[in-house]
């Protein structure tokens, strides 16, 4: 893991001695910002405006994973949290000391609150409120307002969350080519 801070100084921030590290082959975005014990790592991306912040417990984001604009992932006191590996949050989610497991997804606006889980290729879906404590069960499409299940996730449904996945880090190739050529440090 990389211990300095990347492009400018801008996007790694320490917290007291906790410092973000970002695997060399992860690309986090100039316009995102991570905070104290923030973990990303290899094959993910992090994208513009997203902030992480590890400054009470830490937050682990695992291989493949990706984070899109505008989200929010906090680890208060008590609440550590993991996204990954190749999971995706997706646009304004928050993610607020949960877990979420491998392949899943948190939808447009979603929130997952303190001590759920998100269960393995599970979807929450758009705008949901996941209340703490909620374990939502593996291939569960969770909705609403608290979320319940509707249904089970489909196969098309987990092949098109990887797909998505793929197409993100594949823009992120770009974006941190773009960066490189700039004289960033990415």
């Amino acid at each position: 893991m990389e211990e300095s801070c990347r492009v400018a100084g801008l996007s790694l921030v320490p917290f007291k001695d906790k410092r973000p590290r970002v695997h060399p082959s992860a690309y986090v975005d100039p316009g995102a910002r991570l905070a104290g014990d923030v973990e990303i790592g290899p094959r993910c991306a992090v994208l513009f405006g997203a902030a992480l912040r590890g400054d009470d417990e830490p937050v682990r984001v695992l291989e493949g994973s990706v984070v899109l604009e505008q989200c929010l992932i906090e680890a208060p006191e008590g609440h550590p949290v993991t996204i990954g590996p190749g999971a995706l949050i997706s646009h304004c989610a928050t993610v607020h000391g949960a877990v979420v497991e491998e392949g899943a997804l948190v939808g447009i606006g979603a929130i997952v609150l303190d001590g759920a889980v998100v269960g393995r290729e599970a979807i929450v879906g758009a705008g949901a409120v996941v209340l703490p404590g909620t374990v939502i069960e593996p291939r569960s499409l969770v909705v609403g307002v608290p979320a319940k299940v509707v249904r089970g996730v489909t196969k098309e449904e987990v092949e098109g969350v990887r797909k998505e996945i793929e197409r993100v880090l594949e823009k992120a190739s770009v974006y941190r080519a773009y960066f490189e050529r700039r004289g960033g440090s990415l």
